[in-house]
């Protein structure tokens, strides 16, 4: 096809994160981010990866013959031909799950059924919550998510101020940031009867801090 994608990383495990945790599937991570999160855990996908035509990446995908393919990064969106991508998966009647860092309009990612977006709000802990497109809320349809990553008592302010304000029509993660403090959110949360799922990554838990899992 002769289009170009920056690639980090292609490989098979469980999700670990969100409403499809422990679901197998292939993980296609992209190169690149617009933000820099403090806790990010793929700071080596921020620039680290190699151009590869669409046509290698669907071959490198058909190897494992598994229906979900994850598109994650770095940012996905910020790839020039990811519709181009994601239009042929769901033409082959793949099931995709989109992990966005909520920063970049999702206005063009197809709404149909087999596609699930995961989309960040970030917090305050992350340093980039003024990047986050609130916009993006009035897109996402129920079969979608959003996840706030909790590190503290501000974060899980701020993101209980989020969802009082604005009417978020999908389900709301909470994942603690690196699994810590995992109780604590989950006494809040519960303290506070607040109508969403608190979600550790399941990945870190199996195999550490480790890449390609």
């Amino acid at each position: 096809m002769g289009v170009n994608m920056k690639v980090n990383e292609i490989f098979y495990s469980l999700q670990g994160e969100g409403i499809l945790i422990g679901k197998p599937m292939v993980f296609v991570r992209f190169s690149g981010c617009n933000l820099r999160c403090t806790w990010c855990d793929t700071k080596y996908a921020w620039e680290e990866g190699k151009e590869m035509e669409i046509n290698d990446i669907l071959s490198i995908i058909k190897q494992f013959d598994t229906e979900w393919i994850c598109l994650t990064g770095g940012e996905p969106l910020i790839q020039k031909d990811i519709y181009k991508l994601i239009n042929i998966l769901l033409n082959e009647n793949k099931k995709i799950l989109l992990e966005t860092n909520g920063s970049i309009s999702i206005e063009n990612v197809p709404t149909e059924e087999n596609i699930i977006i995961d989309m960040d709000i970030k917090t305050p802990s992350s340093g980039m919550q003024q990047y986050n497109d609130f916009s993006n809320l009035e897109l996402l349809g129920p079969k979608d998510y959003v996840k706030f990553v909790i590190k503290d008592r501000e974060d899980y302010e701020y993101a209980k101020n989020i969802i009082k304000n604005y009417n978020i029509k999908c389900e709301i993660v909470f994942q603690p940031e690196g699994n810590k403090n995992i109780r604590e959110l989950a006494e809040w949360v519960l303290n506070d009867k607040l109508n969403v799922r608190v979600l550790i990554q399941l990945h870190k838990i199996i195999w550490g801090d480790v890449r390609g899992k």
